[in-house]
């Protein structure tokens, strides 16, 4: 009983704290969640959203301790205000079951959102499971990625941490100025597919002061990114930062002014990485500069691939029209 009330004690200081620094604080526990590690919160996490996402000034999405399992869940704008903090004490956690991710492709995916501030929290994807059965060639949905913010602007991501993703662990897609810090990304060296962060068709993107550790690009670059900066990065185990692939269709945008910074690579596949399918094709890489990278055990240190071709299936051997161009 002692500890009970020092929990809800507890709360109610970190709500009271939450709606002078940040407004009006919308707690999921108001509408039913509960953090036992086994109910899908995902309709108790829409309803705070629907709340915050309405307000007409600052407010807060206020996630406690607790392990809250969720199903697929959108966050869709546009909000009526664009000073929106979602706040992570607790855990969010994937189910086991990976066939109730497969048609969604996320666990949480922000969608045209504004001025939205996501804080700490933890995020397991539960991919083990998944990952299993893609090495057994058996018949997987093609996975999720955990965390997604699309057609959005005016993002912060701070303090995070996210282990064993389905796919990706941040995706990053059709947005504007986007401030990434102080992530710690985690999945094994084995895993397929789970890129820590993953970047395409945005501009103004930053990513610093982050350690990453997957089984496959720490980071990555898809076409269409513009005016990425990243700073202070531990990677590795991994296959490194990644620019592409690109080129593997006719008609995509390029990739251009990139800096990587200050990056420490340990035990990766590579290094610093540009990749482009040997097709025709109006994608480009042009402005990337690598600047003060430290390689420990690294089979790859720098690689320009401009034959890209994952598992030798589907290549074509045509000479690309556009080479990647790049800067040391």
């Amino acid at each position: 009983m002692a500890r009970k009330c020092s929990f809800l004690l507890s709360l109610l200081v970190t709500l009271a704290f939450l709606h002078l620094v940040n407004g009006a604080t919308f707690s999921i526990m108001s509408y039913g969640a509960k953090g036992d590690g086994v109910t899908d919160n995902s309709g108790a996490f829409r309803k705070a959203w629907s709340a915050v996402c309405s307000a007409s000034q600052a407010a807060t999405l206020y996630v406690p301790s607790g392990q809250f399992m969720l199903h697929p869940t959108l966050f869709s704008g546009p909000c009526a205000n664009s000073k929106i903090v979602v706040q992570v004490d607790g855990n969010l956690i994937a189910s086991t079951d990976y066939n109730l991710y497969g048609a969604a492709g996320y666990i949480m995916k922000f969608n045209n959102v504004k001025g939205l501030s996501f804080q700490g929290g933890y995020i397991d994807g539960k991919g083990s499971a998944l990952w299993t059965c893609k090495a057994g060639k058996g018949k997987c949905p093609y996975g999720a990625s955990s965390l997604v913010f699309i057609n959005s602007r005016d993002i912060t991501l701070t303090g995070l941490t996210s282990v064993n993703s389905e796919l990706f662990h941040i995706v990053i897609d059709t947005c504007i100025n986007v401030k990434v810090d102080g992530l710690k990304i985690t999945a094994s060296s084995t895993s397929p597919n789970t890129d820590g962060i993953h970047v395409e068709q945005s501009t103004g993107v930053t990513i610093t002061n982050s350690n990453i550790k997957t089984g496959d690009d720490c980071i990555s670059m898809g076409s269409g990114t513009q005016n990425l900066w990243i700073e202070e990065i531990a990677c590795g185990p991994g296959h490194g930062i990644s620019v592409g692939s690109l080129g593997k269709t006719a008609n995509e945008a390029g990739v251009q002014n990139v800096t990587v910074k200050n990056v420490v690579f340990t035990g990766s596949t590579n290094g610093l990485r540009i990749k482009s399918w040997a097709r025709s094709s109006t994608g480009f890489a042009k402005g990337i500069v690598f600047d003060g990278a430290t390689m420990n055990n690294v089979a790859n240190p720098i690689i320009i691939d401009q034959h890209y071709c994952p598992h030798n299936q589907g290549c074509s051997n045509q000479v690309v029209l556009h080479s990647p161009s790049h800067d040391f």
